[in-house]
């Protein structure tokens, strides 16, 4: 496989002993150049992004994206480290910072780093590792394709022919660019599909990393922020005077609905924050769950929506159906609950900005904090810390934005701390969303007609009117319909399919039991239809559909496992993703039990197994605990759970046993971190009805709601 390469403008400094190269996130360019000193090697604004290798042989690569806990900063050095053919433990990765001109999308977010970024990461390997045997060629005199590389030397034709690359990288500086460059087959990879260990696993598990917790700056002062603790309520007034005069508390502060306790240390903050006395507006009026299930209702009669999606004639083919099932599910708000609440650290001074902190998104915050303030952008530094979490949560600036302008009033580096109890009432949530499907059968069992309604709170469109089963239905009609909330809202892991997966793939199981189907022989038959005659536009392609379903039917023995076991399953497509599951019940003690969940993920290319892994295996964990337990809820605009004693959150004992399996199909990568998750839910609910022949319609399927399972 070749690449060829456009031009590059990226310019290089010289120092004989560090070989630099630079590559392009925005065109996937790539360059060479011998570095003047390692300073500014380590200097990331300085580069777009780099590999260099030290003439000890040391590769070091520059991570632009967060690492938030889904492997990229391992994921990313192990394509890189495969293409340029180096020994692993000669690789070191290090976080770059925001930098809006070298980088290209410096987001964690929608699982689109890694397919981001594969061609421009095999490409800055594979130039390097070229160039580097053109330069042992040369100085052995033979034909550079008599050569080959391993692990970190190139060997040549002859006899005690053998370089280290590190004894090579000022000839290789030196070089033209080659215009092409020949990948790696994928027979001779020995790192991309293999079980890499994180590379800040051991500084994790030591306690080393530094977390947006940890920041200390000099000069710095801590702050906490009371904010009305209804959504909807307003600041009338605060007293302060008693707060002022406690030990450390250096200001009190108001600003934008909320006060600021600053003080010395997090301790003195947080005891003189329990005497701060606020009065805020009226809450009679704002909103319950009660409140919530009334919009829901009309949200389902009104002829007001919008129409996602229309293929043939619905109502026509529903009128003349021999059996029509109709059915209804609903989710809660739901908290993000990372481990680390948020938090952030602000410096404003005339001219110039510093920020530091998890975010998610660092040119978002960078941009907010410029708009905010009324500042360049090119003034505003933005330092990236590790990530306690996030889960879609620091895809948000408010936090971010509250340590800056706080800065900005009391003219002082300030970091801002939430409290578990601020982080979990504070907003921003998933949205809660309710859904009615409408399935038309003929006589055969055939579905003819499908109907969805989506209605959401602050949800924008709830449903994915391109996803499957549409394209294998002749009569599809999808509608939405979304209600402004005062309640703050955002991205959860895996947005808007995390319930939407769950409740349709409930519901095709109703309709493969109405039907007297087998419910992954119906998807099958009507995936080959989309294959010969798909109905309008489709986003999936129907092959790798049918393959993970194929492979879970036989990894989990589907209909095999004996009366005791009872089987449900799921199949999805999102992030580019196709995950397909087996959930397993059964009765322990009278109560119906989940567990063993079997998943084959079609993610593409496997960069590392061990990452991979733990991605599903996790996003499962999540979705199954936040399917079976969590909820939030409201009265008078105010959040009744307020810490893990009343949000439950999966405990270790009641995880269920996760096998994962992925296809291997050496297709580009695609997401991983949260197409796991969406077929969850539907799986557990489906094995749970074959166990107890009793339909889950709300989560959580362990609430008052779906009392004795």
């Amino acid at each position: 496989m070749k690449t060829t390469r456009r031009s590059f403008i990226q310019k290089t400094a010289l120092l004989s002993g560090v070989f630099s190269l630079g590559f392009d996130w925005f065109e996937s360019k790539a360059n060479a150049g011998i570095i003047q000193q390692m300073n500014p090697v380590l200097d990331a604004n300085r580069f777009n992004a780099f590999l260099s290798i030290e003439n000890t042989g040391k590769v070091i690569l520059y991570s632009p994206n967060p690492e938030i806990g889904q492997g990229i900063k391992t994921a990313f050095p192990i394509v890189v480290a495969e293409e340029l053919d180096v020994d692993w433990k000669q690789v070191e990765v290090r976080q770059a910072n925001l930098d809006t001109q070298l980088f290209e999308r410096q987001v964690t977010g929608g699982s689109g780093a890694l397919k981001h970024s594969w061609e421009r990461l095999r490409k800055a390997g594979a130039t390097a590792r070229q160039m580097l045997v053109q330069a042992a060629a040369q100085q052995w005199g033979v034909d550079a394709s008599s050569c080959k590389t391993s692990k970190g030397f190139v060997i040549g034709p002859n006899k005690g022919q053998k370089l280290a690359y590190g004894a090579l990288v000022d000839a290789a500086s030196k070089l033209p660019v080659p215009s092409e460059v020949t990948y790696k087959s994928r027979s001779d990879y020995q790192l991309i599909g293999s079980f890499v260990k994180g590379v800040d696993n051991y500084k994790v598990l030591t306690g080393k990393p530094q977390y947006g917790l940890d920041t200390q700056k000099s000069g710095m002062v801590v702050a906490q922020i009371v904010r009305p603790p209804a959504f909807g309520s307003t600041l009338v007034s605060f007293d302060a005077a008693e707060v002022k005069k406690m030990p450390g508390i250096i200001d009190v502060v108001s600003f934008k609905n909320k006060v600021a306790v600053v003080g010395k240390s997090t301790w003195e903050v947080m005891q003189a924050r329990k005497k701060l006395v606020c009065s805020y507006s009226d809450t009679s009026n704002l909103e319950s769950d009660s409140t919530h299930q009334k919009w829901f209702d009309e949200g389902m009669k009104t002829d007001k929506v919008k129409v996602e999606r229309k293929d043939g004639d619905f109502h026509a083919a529903i009128a003349k159906a021999a059996k029509v099932i109709e059915a209804t599910y609903e989710c809660p708000f739901l908290s993000h609950t990372p481990m680390e609440p948020m938090n952030f650290f602000a410096d404003v001074r005339p001219g110039s900005i510093l920020l530091a902190g998890p975010t998610q998104v660092p040119q978002s915050a960078q941009k907010a904090v410029a708009t905010l303030l009324g500042v360049p952008e090119n003034t505003i530094q933005v330092e990236l810390t590790k990530m306690g979490g996030g889960f879609g949560r620091r895809l948000n600036n408010d936090y971010a934005l509250e340590a800056a302008e706080l800065s900005s009033i009391i003219k002082m580096p300030v970091k801002v701390m939430w409290t578990r109890e601020d982080d979990m009432t504070g907003g921003i949530y998933r949205p809660a969303v309710r859904y009615h499907f409408k399935a038309g059968l003929n006589e055969k069992g055939e579905m003819i007609a499908f109907y969805l309604r989506g209605v959401g709170l602050n949800a924008g469109n709830s449903t994915r009117q391109d996803n499957f089963p549409v394209g294998a239905i002749d009569n599809v009609l999808i509608e939405s319909f979304n209600y402004n909330s005062a309640i703050t809202t955002g991205p959860w892991r895996a947005p808007i399919t995390n319930f939407l997966a769950s409740a349709e793939q409930s519901f095709l199981d109703e309709v493969a039991v109405a039907a007297g189907k087998d419910p992954i022989q119906m998807r099958l038959d009507w995936l080959q239809k989309v294959k010969t005659n798909p109905v309008g536009k489709i986003t999936y392609e129907p092959d790798r559909f049918i393959e993970v379903i194929k492979q879970v039917a036989e990894k989990a023995k589907w209909g095999k496992k004996g009366a005791n076991v009872h089987q449900g399953f799921s199949v999805y497509f999102s992030h580019l993703s196709y995950v397909a599951q087996v959930a397993e019940a059964k009765i322990v003690d009278g109560e119906a039990k989940v567990t063993h969940l079997t998943a084959v993920t079609d993610c593409g290319e496997v960069i590392n197994r061990s990452g991979a892994e733990n991605q599903v295996i996790g996003g499962i964990i999540d979705g199954y605990g936040h399917a079976m337990f969590s909820k939030l809820s409201f009265d008078k605009g105010v959040p009744q759970q307020k810490n893990f004693d009343t949000y439950k959150l999966i405990r270790g004992n009641e995880i269920p046993t996760v096998e994962a399996h992925f296809v291997n199909n050496g297709i580009a990568p695609t997401g991983l971190g949260e197409p796991a998750l969406p077929p969850t839910g539907g799986a557990v609910a489906n094995a749970l009805f074959a166990a107890t022949k009793k339909r889950l319609y709300r989560q959580p399927f362990a609430g008052p709601d779906n009392a004795n399972l």
